[in-house]
C-alpha cells in the first residue's frame, strides 16, 4: 500500500509523534514513553511515518533511533497555499459584490429621501 503524506497526519498520535522528533531524536522506547499506547502500537505509526518519509529510523547499536524528516510537509504546505489562493480569490469577489450592493442600496437610500 502507498502512503502519502495526508495520510501520515491525519492521524492525531502520528501528529503528536512529529512533533516530539522534531526537536529530538529518539528511540522507539522513547517515543513510546510519551504515550499511553502499546509500544506495538508506537511501532505501527512510526511504520506509516517511515513509508510516507517523515521519519526515518536507524540502528545505532542496540537501539533504533527515529528521527523526522518535516521536509516532506512541504507536500501539504504546496496543497493548501494552492487552496488559499482560490479562496482569497473567491472572497475578494465576494467582498467587491457586497461592497456594490451597499453601494446601491446607499443610492437607492438617498433617492428615497
Amino acid at each position: 500500500m502507498r502512503r502519502d503524506v495526508f495520510q501520515a497526519i491525519s492521524d492525531p498520535t502520528r501528529r503528536s509523534i512529529l512533533g516530539l522528533l522534531a526537536s529530538q531524536k529518539l528511540t522507539l522506547n522513547g517515543v513510546a514513553e510519551n504515550f499511553n499506547i502499546s509500544r506495538p502500537a508506537i511501532s505501527k505509526h512510526i511504520k506509516i511515518l517511515n513509508q510516507c518519509g517523515l521519519v526515518v529510523t536507524r540502528q545505532q547499536g542496540r537501539e533504533r533511533y527515529c528521527e523526522a524528516r518535516l521536509n516532506k510537509l512541504n507536500e501539504v504546505s504546496e496543497w493548501v497555499e494552492h487552496y488559499r489562493k482560490i479562496w482569497s480569490k473567491r472572497l475578494d469577489a465576494l467582498e467587491d459584490y457586497l461592497n456594490k450592493l451597499q453601494s446601491k442600496e446607499k443610492k437607492h437610500a438617498r433617492k428615497k429621501k
